[in-house]
C-alpha cells in the first residue's frame, strides 16, 4: 500500500524533519523581528518641554529614573505598562490617569468655569474633546522633542509630586512603607513614569492608536481595545479548537498504536551507584529546603495582598513586599534548576555506562551553586532597600520582574549552567547509542543557559528603553516557559517513562518528536502575546494572539498511555519500583496542561488580556504551569535520586508519606486558582466597565476580601504539601534505614 502524505510525516524520521524545518522557520522569523526592532519601539525624546519653552525633563532623566526604577525593584510592588506585581499601582495608568483628570479640570475651568464635578454631561462631552485634542493630537512622543501644552505641564508638575510624596514616605494602603528611596532620585523615577504614560496615550505617528496598541483602557479619553483584538481571539479560539481534535487524532491513530514488534522497555535495574551519583544526595536537601522556603514565602505576600497595612511576623520596614516577592519569584528559578541539574547528573553516568573522571567535579557545581543562591538573595535583599547604591547592578539586584538577580551572580548561573552541561555532555558523548531522548534533555538544557544570556545585555549595563529591555526580559521569560523548558519537560518525560518500563521507546520517541514540533510551531512567535501593548507595532497581537497553549496536550496523552500500561503492569503482578517518581511526572504533564494549556488559553486571547493585564486573573496560570510543569519535574529529579540511591543500598523506602505530600500539594494549587480568579473576574469587569485605574485601586480588590482571605486553604495545603515532601525526603535519605 502506498504511503500517505501524513502517514510519511507521522514517521519518526518525518516528524524529525518536521521538527527542523519549523524550528529554522520560527527562529528565523523571532531573528528578522528582533533585527527591526529598533524601527517600532516609542523613542525617548531627547528633551520634554512645555509650549511655554519650560524644560520638563530630559531623556538622561528618562534613563537614570528607569535605572532608579530598577535598583529599588518596584517593579516587584506595582507595574509599568502592566508589567510587573499586583499590589502596588500600574504607575504607567497612574500618570496617564491623574493627568487626564487634572485636564478635566482646567479645561472646565477655560471653557465653563467649573471643575470637572460641576459640568453637565453635555458640558463634559465638551470638555473630553478638547483633553483629547491635548493628548491625542498636540502631545506627540518624538525623538527630537516633546512639547507639552502649558495644561499638561501642569499636569506632570502634579504628578512629580504626587509621584515623589508616594515613593518617598510610602503607600501604606498598598504594602509599601518608604524610607528608602530618596527626593531626588523619585523625581527621576516620576520622569520615567510620565514616559511610560507618553507611549500608552500618544498616537504613534500613521496610525489612530496609541504606541501601546490603546492599552489601557482610558474612557475619559475613548482609548480602548481595537476590533482587530476580537477578531483575532474569535480566530485563536476556533484554530486552537480545531487543532486540538487533530492532535487528538494524530496522536491515537499514529503514536499510541501499538505494532507486534512494539515491545516496553525493561524497568530500570538499579544494584549500584557511580561515586558521582552518590554525591548528588547533597544536592536533595537543598533543593527541598528552596521549595519550602519558596512556599513560606509565597504564604507571607499572601497575607500582605490581604492585609497591606498591616505586619505578620516581622515588620514590613524589615521585610518589605517587593524583596519578599523578588526572592519568592527567584527562589522558583533557583531549586527548579538544581533540580533539573541533578536529574542531568543521575542520568548521563546510566546513558554511558561509566562515571566522570573526575567525580569530585560534581561537590564544585554543589558549592558553586549555593554561593549563587545565597549570594544572589542576599544581594536582591541588599539592593532593593538602598544599602548597595554604587554597586546595585553588580552585586544588588537587576530590577527586571522574574530576571531580578544582579549581574554577578547572573554571571555565575550561566557559568554554573554552561560547567554543567560540560559535565554531561562529556560522558553522553560517549555513549555506545545515540538516544534522542537523552539529546534532546541535554540540548534543551544548554539553550536554557544560552538564552539567559540574551537577558544580560549589555553585561555591563542596563538597557535605557525599557521596551527594548522588556522585549529581551520576555525573550529569556517566555521562551524559556513555552519553548526550552518545555523541550526539556518533553525529554525527561518521555526518557522516564521508557526508563520506567511504562511505554516503548518507538512510542516515546515519536510523541516526543510530534510535542517538539508543537512547541517549536507556537511557542517561538507566541511571545508576540507579551509584547503588543508596551510600545510594539500591532502585528504582534496576530502573532502572538494565534501561537498559543496547544503544546502540552501531545504529553499530557502520552503520560495517559504510560498510566493505562503501569494498570497492565500492576494486573500483571509485576512489581514496579518507581510509583513515586512516575507519580510526579504524571503530575507534570497533567498540570502542564492545566496550568500552561487551559488556563493559558483563557487569558491569551487578545481581547481578555487587553482588560486582564496586569490583574489576579493572570495568578493562576503562572502558578500552577510553573509548579506543574517544571517544579514536579525537578522533585521527580530529586526522588529518582532518593530511589535510586535506595535500591542500590538496600534501604527501606515507602509511598505512603510521598503520596501524601504530592496530593496536598497539588489539591493545594488547583485551589489556588479558585479565589484568585473570582478576584481577577471581577478585577477585569471593572477595567471593563469603569477603566484600567480603577481595577488597580485597593478599593476595587477590598470588597473581595472574603476571597483574599480564603486564599488561606491552598496556600497552607501547599506550605504542609511541601513541608511533607521535605520530611520524606530526609526520612529517604539522610535519616534512611537498612531493610535488614
Amino acid at each position: 500500500m502506498k504511503e500517505s502524505l501524513i502517514d510519511k510525516f507521522m514517521s519518526r524520521k518525518g516528524l524529525t524533519a518536521g521538527f527542523w524545518i519549523i524550528a529554522l522557520f520560527m527562529v528565523s522569523m523571532l531573528i528578522y523581528f528582533t533585527a527591526n526592532l529598533q524601527k517600532e519601539v516609542p523613542p525617548i525624546p531627547k528633551t520634554v518641554t512645555s509650549i511655554s519653552g519650560e524644560k520638563l525633563y530630559t531623556y538622561e532623566d528618562v534613563v537614570q529614573g528607569k535605572g532608579y526604577f530598577q535598583e529599588f525593584d518596584l517593579q516587584d510592588w506595582g507595574s509599568l505598562l502592566g508589567m510587573g506585581a499586583y499590589i502596588g499601582p500600574d504607575f504607567t495608568t497612574e500618570m496617564l490617569h491623574y493627568r487626564t483628570e487634572f485636564l478635566y479640570d482646567y479645561y472646565g475651568q477655560e471653557l465653563f468655569k467649573k471643575n470637572n464635578a460641576q459640568l453637565t454631561e453635555i458640558e463634559r462631552g465638551a470638555v473630553k474633546e478638547r483633553v483629547k485634542q491635548d493628548v491625542k493630537q498636540q502631545t506627540k512622543l518624538l525623538e527630537a522633542g516633546t512639547v507639552y501644552t502649558d495644561a499638561s505641564a501642569q499636569a506632570y508638575h502634579r504628578n512629580v509630586a504626587y509621584i515623589t510624596k508616594m515613593l518617598v514616605e510610602g503607600d501604606p494602603e498598598r504594602a509599601f512603607k518608604g524610607g528608602v528611596i530618596r527626593p531626588e532620585e523619585a523625581v527621576k523615577i516620576a520622569a520615567f513614569f510620565d514616559w511610560s504614560q507618553l507611549v500608552s496615550s500618544s498616537i504613534r505617528p500613521g496610525t489612530n492608536r496609541t504606541w501601546s496598541n490603546n492599552w489601557p483602557n482610558v474612557p475619559q479619553l475613548d482609548q480602548g481595545v481595537a476590533f482587530n483584538s476580537h477578531v483575532v481571539s474569535l480566530w485563536e479560539f476556533l484554530i486552537l479548537w480545531t487543532l486540538t481534535i487533530v492532535v487528538i487524532f494524530l496522536s491515537y491513530e499514529y503514536l499510541f498504536k501499538k505494532g507486534p514488534d512494539d515491545k516496553l522497555e525493561p524497568a530500570l535495574k538499579i544494584t549500584k551507584l557511580f561515586p558521582s551519583q552518590v554525591k548528588l544526595l547533597k544536592y536533595i536537601p537543598i533543593v527541598a529546603a528552596l521549595f519550602v522556603v519558596q512556599l513560606l514565602i509565597g504564604g507571607y505576600l499572601s497575607h500582605l495582598y490581604t492585609e497591606p497595612k498591616g505586619d505578620f511576623i516581622l515588620a514590613q520596614s524589615i521585610l518589605p513586599f517587593n524583596v519578599l516577592r523578588s526572592i519568592h519569584t527567584q527562589l522558583a528559578i533557583l531549586w527548579v534548576a538544581v533540580g533539573w541539574l541533578v536529574g542531568g547528573l543521575l542520568i548521563a553516568p546510566w546513558v554511558a555506562n561509566k562515571d566522570h573522571k573526575f567525580p569530585w567535579l560534581v561537590d564544585v557545581l554543589w558549592g558553586a551553586l549555593l554561593v549563587v543562591a545565597v549570594g544572589s538573595m542576599i544581594g536582591l535583599y541588599l539592593g532593593a532597600t538602598g544599602h548597595l547604591r554604587s554597586n546595585w547592578f553588580w552585586l544588588g539586584n537587576e530590577g527586571r520582574e522574574l530576571l531580578n538577580l544582579a549581574r554577578i551572580w547572573d554571571i555565575g548561573l550561566v557559568v554554573g549552567l554552561v560547567f554543567w552541561f560540560i559535565l554531561v555532555v562529556s560522558l553522553i558523548r560517549k555513549s555506545a547509542t545515540n538516544n534522542p531522548l537523552v539529546s534532546t534533555i541535554i540540548w534543551s538544557a544548554f539553550a536554557i543557559a544560552t538564552l539567559y544570556i540574551a537577558g544580560m545585555m549589555p553585561v555591563h549595563k542596563i538597557i535605557p528603553n525599557f521596551t527594548v529591555d522588556d522585549y529581551y526580559r520576555w525573550w529569556v521569560i517566555h521562551l524559556w516557559v513555552e519553548l526550552t523548558f518545555e523541550l526539556f519537560a518533553a525529554g525527561v518525560i518521555a526518557f522516564f517513562t521508557v526508563s520506567l518500563g511504562l511505554i516503548s521507546q518507538k512510542i516515546a520517541v515519536k510523541t516526543m518528536m510530534f510535542e517538539l514540533f508543537l512547541i517549536m510551531m507556537s511557542g517561538t512567535l507566541g511571545i508576540g502575546h507579551h509584547l503588543w501593548w508596551q510600545g510594539l507595532d500591532e502585528y504582534w497581537v496576530a502573532i502572538g494572539g494565534i501561537f498559543s497553549a496547544l503544546e502540552p496536550l501531545p504529553l499530557a496523552l502520552m503520560i495517559i498511555e504510560a498510566m493505562k500500561n503501569q494498570k497492565e503492569k500492576a494486573h500483571s503482578g509485576e512489581g514496579f519500583e518507581f510509583g513515586t517518581v512516575f507519580m510526579w511526572l504524571a503530575g507534570s504533564a497533567i498540570l502542564n496542561w492545566i496550568g500552561a494549556g487551559f488556563f493559558g488559553m483563557i487569558i491569551n486571547t487578545p481581547t481578555i488580556s487587553y482588560y486582564a493585564h496586569g490583574t489576579y486573573l493572570i495568578m493562576p496560570h503562572g502558578h500552577i504551569a510553573l509548579l506543574g510543569a517544571f517544579g514536579y519535574i525537578s522533585i521527580a529529579f530529586i526522588y529518582m535520586t532518593a530511589r535510586a540511591n535506595s535500591l542500590a543500598k538496600d534501604l527501606v523506602w515507602n509511598n505512603k508519606l510521598s503520596k501524601w505530600g504530592f496530593w496536598i500539594l497539588t489539591i493545594g494549587a488547583l485551589l489556588y486558582a479558585v479565589p484568585t480568579y473570582v478576584i481577577g473576574i471581577e478585577q477585569t469587569r471593572i477595567a471593563h466597565d469603569m477603566g484600567y485605574f480603577y481595577a488597580r485601586l485597593r478599593s476595587a480588590v477590598e470588597p473581595m476580601k472574603g476571597w483574599m482571605w480564603s486564599r488561606i486553604i491552598p496556600d497552607s495545603l501547599m506550605i504542609v504539601g511541601g513541608v511533607i515532601v521535605f520530611c520524606d525526603l530526609m526520612l529517604k535519605t539522610i535519616f534512611a534505614k537498612k531493610l535488614r
